[in-house]
């Protein structure tokens, strides 16, 4: 699925789209309104000779996301500490977008190296995007720890 933004806003389904992303923000608020970054490989190299050849970390850059609602997921015998189902706001995601010059939600998620939620990192098991009338309104992020 691609997502197009144009002028800071969600295209979509016209004025019933941009009114479902208004009332998934306020819903997201409402149930709790945390907020979570999305680590990504930061691009700038350094332009020595120790940058060149790879041999310094470049770090990472963080992106907030608010408000996101967070819903702990019972976990296995076997496997991940800690399992968390993340709601995220499509206009939080679609803001960022341009801004890291990447074109779709899918890309920024792909990307990222891991999620950071009350000061612990989370790996990125699965995204799915909701959708109502070709409009994405939130995005459902499982993540382990």
């Amino acid at each position: 699925m691609l997502l197009e933004v144009a002028n800071g806003g969600i295209m979509g389904s016209g004025i019933c789209g941009a009114a479902l992303v208004r009332a998934a923000n306020a819903m997201l608020t409402a149930l709790g309104g945390d907020q979570v970054s999305l680590l990504l490989p930061a691009t700038a190299m350094a332009s020595d000779v120790g940058g060149q050849l790879g041999l310094v970390d470049p770090g990472v850059q963080s992106i907030i996301i608010a408000p996101v609602v967070a819903c702990n997921l019972p976990t296995g015998n076997a496997g991940p500490t800690r399992r968390i189902e993340f709601t995220l706001p499509a206009s939080a995601i679609d803001v960022q977008l341009p801004v890291l010059g990447m074109g779709s939600a899918e890309e920024l998620f792909d990307a990222a190296l891991g999620l950071l939620y009350d000061g612990d990192l989370f790996h990125i098991e699965v995204v799915v995007t909701e959708n109502f009338a070709g409009t994405a309104y939130f995005y459902v992020v499982t993540a382990v720890e």
